[in-house]
């Protein structure tokens, strides 16, 4: 007899067959809580009191040791789920084509486009002066800024 597992996500329903599911017994850590410290914003004669507004500070150490409690909380809670979601990537990104390329766009005598290289990430935005046979100019390579980082974005 198979086993199957339901998971809902955003309103949608995954049945799955051969996947662990936690148990009633399963430990699991509590759930950090943010600590509420009550900030009043005005605007325009406006006020709002924010009780999370120390969060946007990623300079904080505070802030960062919340977040990371969070996500070792994440980790924790949805470890059964691990093996689906690698597979479920692995899905989405073999339906991706590698070497795509955005529709050209014409501003002051340049053809501006964004293209992606098989294997690589990051795109790179490129122009062509008046036609789109002419040569290609690499105006920025992200993949090249991104080497060292784990994410980029620009």
């Amino acid at each position: 007899m198979r086993q199957f597992t339901a998971f809902v996500l955003s309103g949608v329903c995954l049945a799955l067959t051969g996947c662990q599911t936690l148990t009633s017994t399963a430990t699991l850590a509590k759930a950090p809580a943010a600590k509420i410290e009550l900030t009043e914003l005005e605007k325009h004669g406006d006020v709002r009191v924010d009780n999370y507004y120390w969060l946007k500070d990623r300079d904080n150490p505070e802030v960062v040791e919340y977040l990371k409690a969070e996500n070792d909380y994440t980790d924790q809670i949805m470890a059964h789920t691990k093996k689906f979601e690698e597979a479920l990537f692995e899905e989405i990104k073999g339906r991706i084509k590698e070497d795509d390329a955005s529709a050209p766009y014409r501003d002051n005598g340049y053809w501006y486009y964004t293209r992606y290289e098989e294997g690589f990430e990051y795109p790179l935005h490129c122009r062509r002066k008046g036609t789109m046979d002419a040569a290609e100019e690499v105006m920025l390579n992200v993949n090249d800024m991104a080497r060292g980082h784990e994410y980029y974005a620009v």
